[in-house]
């Protein structure tokens, strides 16, 4: 079993530096999926994805040195955060059939308030204050914000979407819980975020024949290099990247930051897709900025 991580009680630099990178990564993985999904189908493009992340950390471990298979008491609690972790991704790429990426995002990023809600019941040191409270809200209000557009009109099959991104974003929040409160807690980054890939990569094909969708190979050299960011940057380096902060910081001040990710997929469809820069975006960049940093400060 790994050692006990150092744990600290706020965000210092080199946390805030990792966690803007990797939002800035998952805001861009938007448009990467995006512009993939019309010629991958959605789950055979996530069975490929994570399964050469779990390659690849398998490839890692074995260059560092890091046990995957010992018996440390981490079974039960990693596999109950690789189902919720395929749940996640499921209803993400489902629901993205019956709804729009804007309004599946704000639902989604309902997860910090999962963690805020529920973690400081097992873990009496990630309780927040009421400033970081309305950090929070703040935040996330914002988000709201910025998305504001794709709520003026709501279909059943809309809902449908809604409720299904809503469901991801409890179970991406119900993952962080299970990793802080059970012995994935002890466990090197590398092992719980290896659960996690492993069961996706288990439960994603079987879903997408389920779903019917189609396997082909011959896909353009676009449709690949997007697939190998996720894979390699997206489901590799920034999940493993994600699970260390874990580790070693607050889960729920850093749940704070990944209200940053839809405004980052905003600017980058601004940037890269030629969409308006508009008053709500700018909103919506002050106030994730100001709701972070409330939910970031120390006591």
């Amino acid at each position: 079993m790994s050692a006990a991580p150092i744990r600290k009680d706020h965000l210092d630099r080199l946390a805030i530096t990792l966690l803007l990178v990797c939002c800035a990564f998952w805001g861009f993985q938007q448009i990467l999926i995006k512009t993939t999904v019309a010629e991958v189908p959605p789950l055979w493009q996530a069975t490929l994805r994570f399964t050469g992340a779990m390659v690849l950390l398998w490839i890692w471990c074995q260059w560092r040195g890091v046990p995957l298979f010992q018996r440390d008491g981490t079974l039960k609690g990693g596999l109950l955060a690789g189902l919720l972790f395929a749940g996640e991704f499921a209803f993400i790429y489902i629901g993205l059939q019956y709804t729009t990426a804007s309004r599946l995002t704000v639902f989604l990023y309902t997860s910090p308030f999962v963690v805020a809600l529920l973690l400081p019941q097992f873990v009496p040191s990630e309780k927040l204050r009421p400033l970081q409270w309305l950090g929070l809200l703040v935040a996330f209000a914002s988000v709201a914000v910025a998305f504001s557009e794709g709520f003026t009109h709501s279909t059943r099959t809309q809902l449908m979407g809604d409720a299904m991104a809503l469901a991801a974003g409890i179970l991406w929040g119900l993952t962080t819980l299970v990793i802080r409160t059970t012995m994935l807690a002890q466990a090197s980054a590398e092992k719980t975020l290896f659960y996690q890939v492993a069961v996706t990569a288990l439960v994603a094909p079987l879903l997408s024949l389920a779903l019917g969708e189609t396997w082909r190979w011959d896909y353009s050299g676009l449709a690949w290099g997007s697939i190998a960011l996720q894979t390699v940057i997206g489901a590799f380096a920034s999940y493993l990247t994600w699970m260390w902060l874990l580790r070693h910081y607050p889960a729920t001040q850093m749940s704070s930051f990944v209200f940053l990710t839809p405004v980052f997929a905003l600017l980058f469809g601004v940037g890269l897709l030629g969409e308006p820069l508009t008053l709500a975006l700018l909103l919506a960049l002050v106030g994730v900025a100001a709701g972070i940093v409330l939910v970031s400060r120390k006591r």
